[in-house]
């Protein structure tokens, strides 16, 4: 079979969820079958696997709506997208589009990434559903990342097309803790800083947690920053790395004591995932899409209850329960890995070619 995968929402500097979802996707799918990407920046290639590759527009020209002429001549099978706003006019081709999650109608502050413009269409998009169902509607197969966003889908009816759920999974070079290594007291959280992300109730936590350094490692645009740090509880240890390579991720995994999260709203949350697969225990709001990913591995609270989230970590001070939650999730991230993400992919696929013949 042959798959055009639509790679134009890689990166330039470092991977964002969705960057890395493709990128990881096109690795594990290349090794099974015929895989040409599309790119619109050269630079995107350093984040890219080894594939053959066509320099294409940028997905957010106005020419967009013309790219199936130029992707015609590439004689595609089927084309997956990572996303569901790619051209579709005059198609020749099976079409997968992805919706990854919903959290933008409830939340509806766009990336800071997009160009303005880019950006006021974002937040008239999401003020309905019926824009999101045209969309989805010109595919043939529509996919997502968790079967908690599925749900969701299907409850706002966002498409009549068959939804199929091609997983995120954990990084295969994810390096696993000594098995004898004690963590240090210090809690991580890699995630944005938008406000539905929910860091000041974990930095309020940290109030009755003596001892406990914070990191927070993402990037973070200045005013955001001061608005956190104005919330810091007096004597808590908060520390802003804003970004840290994946080398370093990967070293302050291996020796924390948890990975935090209490975001309200979720597509997938890797950090979890990736955190569980390096043997590191996962303090995550309760809410379906932690609960989808980390199974019972993970230490769940109220997202909107600081004293909760202390409590939680506080229990970690044990070394058998902090031992049994790591033990916990490794076993539950070896339930995902980008192989079983590519059977997906190519089971979606082949049902997209029977649909569009």
């Amino acid at each position: 079979m042959r798959i055009v995968f639509d790679a134009r929402f890689t990166r330039t500097d470092h991977h964002d969820g969705i960057s890395r979802y493709g990128a990881s996707l096109i690795a594990a799918v290349a090794a099974s079958a015929d895989v040409t990407m599309l790119i619109s920046d050269e630079r995107q290639l350093a984040l890219l696997p080894d594939v053959p590759h066509v320099l294409v527009g940028s997905p957010l020209s106005p020419a967009e709506v013309l790219i199936a002429r130029t992707v015609n001549r590439l004689a595609p099978d089927v084309v997956v997208c990572p996303m569901q706003t790619m051209g579709s006019w005059g198609r020749k081709y099976a079409l997968i589009l992805t919706l990854h999650d919903l959290i933008y109608y409830q939340n509806r502050t766009p990336p800071s990434f997009l160009p303005l413009p880019v950006r006021a269409l974002w937040r008239l998009y999401h003020l309905a559903y019926w824009p999101q169902r045209l969309l989805l509607n010109r595919a043939d197969v529509v996919a997502t990342i968790s079967d908690t966003t599925a749900s969701l889908m299907a409850r706002h009816r966002l498409t009549r097309r068959p939804v199929r759920v091609i997983g995120n999974a954990p990084q295969e070079s994810a390096v696993p803790r000594p098995p004898d290594g004690e963590p240090e007291k210090s809690l991580l959280y890699m995630g944005s800083f938008m406000p539905y992300k929910n860091v000041e109730t974990v930095i309020a936590g940290m109030a009755g947690l003596e001892g406990y350094t914070l990191h927070l490692l993402s990037h973070i645009q200045p005013g955001r920053r001061a608005d956190l740090e104005s919330v810091i509880p007096p004597e808590a240890a908060v520390v802003f790395h804003d970004g840290v390579s994946d080398d370093e991720y990967s070293a302050l995994l291996t020796r924390t004591t948890a990975l935090v999260t209490l975001s309200r709203a979720e597509g997938y949350g890797l950090p979890v995932i990736e955190a569980m697969a390096a043997g590191t225990p996962v303090i995550a709001a309760d809410t379906p899409i932690f609960r989808e990913v980390g199974g019972s591995a993970a230490l769940f609270v109220d997202p909107d209850d600081p004293a909760a989230f202390t409590a939680a970590v506080l229990t970690l001070d044990s070394t058998d329960r902090w031992t049994r939650a790591a033990a916990e999730g490794l076993a539950q991230a070896a339930t995902y890995s980008w192989e079983r993400s590519a059977r997906q992919l190519l089971d979606a696929a082949e049902e997209a070619v029977r649909l569009h013949r």
